[in-house]
């Protein structure tokens, strides 16, 4: 424990960490180009990095992919002192280290993996000058009596990595983060430089007060990230949708994210079942797993990884091509944070989100039914609003998103989908109202299906058990299709006319909505339009019924494919799944370009597996 080994190792004298590379000598361009190998700083990487070696606090928000890490690691070498950095995650903090040792900085970390011993031995490193980083978590920082210890130390910075986590009302707090006030207070004369890739005003005034005391600079690079087309559909088929847009990365890396584990497990199964290697990363999982699988996905080209939020902050994988939400995020600020996971290398990558009126209501539900307090309930429905607010937007998405975040708008960037195709807005005043007035006339007790029912003219039972067939409104809707009907009250839900209670599923009118349904204002709506009829890149499999005679080599396919799969460690539905194999035995493929033919066989997978299969189907000799 910290407690043990600190109290019987730290010194009673500050030592001097050695400056690797005589860096104190050199100047910054020379360090950047001899210690790092960058021939020039990216824009605001200078600026930072002088303001933290002039002594100064520092927050920076900056793009993911803007090189903040460098920021602080060529100051802390121009520092005198350890640099001490705090970071939210383990794999972070190695991938940290072991890319600081590469460049020949002496670094290391302290966390709950380290024994006792490598723990006091990282230690004495310290104490003797023999380390210039040290990553720590916030929970191992502040336990025991590490803090202390480290008065009496040459701490030349404390750099906060991930700092929204200081915010209470931010989208990603960690309470741990909340007591890194005591930096400022215990170590009165050394910098701290907060870094961080989503902030809104509000989280940046909280972090510049309560972690730097007001006191240094604050400096907003900016939040644009060009090379990301950024995409918002409407939820109507979501595994369709997803692997469809897959479809169009063969090969390259991805993410997808969604809102549970059972979601998170389904989804990787069907990625699998379609071709894709695609991996579960969830906080059930076994630690064992999630560590294995992020290093897959680290190390592996073509890999999907299918997540939770629990996946993601601080990886360091630049060429992810494309980020998919399947269900709607919490806020703008996590939005924003797991997109930008895509294209850290600045090429070009693709952000699709799904929404719908259920993800709405599940978003509320969750922050309704927390333990939060009212005013943080408040500001968390804020933040979803403006997310909603993004979602249906009929301007340019990225010029939302800008705006939120305070920066600068930017001439439409003819890039995102409503810039590709400008959706057309209409004055809905009379469809809301229309809406609104048989939610109001049925009780406020039915939910959207029925309301929506009642619209069309529907001629149920259970409508005309309840009269509901008599009512004003009954089939005044009609000219408009049910899924024009469910994107009306999709638009509504997100303006704030109506609510869903969380217990029945009822749809209540809000004040906003009485308001309107009596009168007073007008709304404007996006107008429906159907999803165009996919364009499938191969045919359509036929239904394959095989013949006795093919049995013996369908089941020596199997032995095959259980070879492969056992040769890598994975289940053999992940080769290929039974139905492939059957298709294989019935056509006998005998090229690679006959096995795209089949459905479930994608390019990667020919390319993996086809020779092996076609080697099988040659080879084989009927008893």
């Amino acid at each position: 424990m910290w407690a043990v080994w600190c109290r019987d190792i730290a010194p009673t004298r500050k030592s001097s960490p050695m400056q690797p590379h005589n860096a104190r000598a050199q100047s910054l361009d020379e360090v950047l180009h001899e210690v790092f190998g960058f021939s020039a700083f990216r824009d605001g990487q200078r600026a930072a990095a002088e303001t933290l070696i002039s002594g100064q606090n520092l927050l920076a928000i900056m793009p993911t992919g803007a090189g903040k890490s460098l920021c602080y690691q060529i100051a802390a070498l121009m520092r005198e002192g350890v640099a001490i950095v705090v970071s939210p995650l383990l794999a972070l903090m190695d991938d940290q280290v072991a890319s600081l040792r590469a460049n020949g900085i002496s670094a290391d970390t302290i966390n709950s993996t380290k024994t006792r011993d490598e723990k006091v031995t990282i230690w004495h490193r310290l104490v003797a000058g023999e380390l210039k980083f040290l990553y720590l978590s916030p929970e191992q920082l502040l336990n025991g009596r590490l803090l202390g210890a480290l008065t009496k130390q040459n701490v030349g910075m404390f750099v906060v990595d991930e700092a929204h986590c200081v915010s209470q009302w931010g989208h990603d707090f960690r309470p741990e983060y909340r007591q890194l006030n005591q930096l400022r207070e215990m170590f009165p004369d050394v910098p701290i430089g907060a870094f961080t890739a989503t902030a809104d005003q509000p989280t940046r005034a909280e972090i510049m007060e309560h972690l730097l005391g007001n006191n240094g600079e604050m400096m907003v690079q900016g939040f644009d990230r060009p090379n990301i087309r950024i995409d918002v559909q409407q939820k109507n088929n979501g595994n369709r949708q997803l692997l469809d847009f897959v479809s169009e990365f063969s090969g390259q890396q991805g993410i997808v994210y969604c809102l549970s584990r059972a979601k998170v497990e389904a989804t990787a199964k069907l990625l699998c079942e379609n071709g894709y290697m695609a991996l579960p990363y969830h906080a059930g999982l076994p630690s064992e797993v999630r560590q294995e699988n992020q290093e897959v996905f680290l190390s592996r080209a073509g890999v999907i990884m299918v997540a939770t939020i629990a996946f993601g902050m601080g990886i360091d994988k630049p060429d992810v091509r494309f980020v998919m939400h399947m269900d709607l995020p919490s806020s703008m600020e996590a939005y924003y944070q797991e997109m930008g996971r895509a294209g850290r290398d600045g090429g070009p990558a693709r952000a699709l989100m799904l929404y719908g009126f259920d993800n709405i209501r599940v978003r509320r539900d969750m922050i309704n039914g927390s333990n939060a307090s009212d005013a943080k309930k408040r500001s968390e429905m804020q933040r979803l609003n403006a997310l909603l607010a993004f979602c249906e937007a009929a301007g340019c998405r990225r010029n939302v998103l800008l705006r939120y975040f305070g920066d600068a708008e930017k001439a439409p960037c003819g890039h995102c989908d409503t810039c590709l195709n400008p959706p057309t807005v209409y004055d809905g005043t009379a469809h809301a109202r229309l809406a609104l007035s048989l939610i109001e006339d049925s009780g406020e007790i039915y939910g959207r299906g029925h309301i929506i029912d009642l619209l069309i003219g529907a001629n149920s039972a259970k409508i005309v058990a309840a009269g509901h067939d008599r009512l004003p409104g009954y089939g005044e809707g009609r000219t408009l299709p049910t899924p024009a009907w469910q994107a009306v009250f999709r638009q509504m839900f997100a303006a704030g006319l109506i609510d869903v209670d969380p217990t029945y599923g009822s749809l209540k009118i809000r004040e906003p909505g009485a308001a309107l349904l009596h009168g007073s204002g007008r709304v404007e709506f996006v107008e429906y339009v159907a999803a165009p009829k996919r364009r499938r890149g191969g045919r359509k499999a036929e239904q394959v019924t095989l013949a006795g005679s093919d049995q013996p080599l369908f089941e020596y396919l199997k032995e095959v494919r259980r070879e492969l799969a056992r040769a890598e460690n994975v289940p053999a539905y992940v080769i290929f799944h039974d139905a492939v194999l059957m298709e294989f035995a019935a056509r006998k493929p005998a090229r690679l370009d006959d096995l795209l033919g089949v459905s479930g066989v994608g390019p990667r997978k020919v390319e993996k597996y086809g020779v092996a299969f076609l080697d099988a189907l040659a080879a084989f000799e009927p008893a």
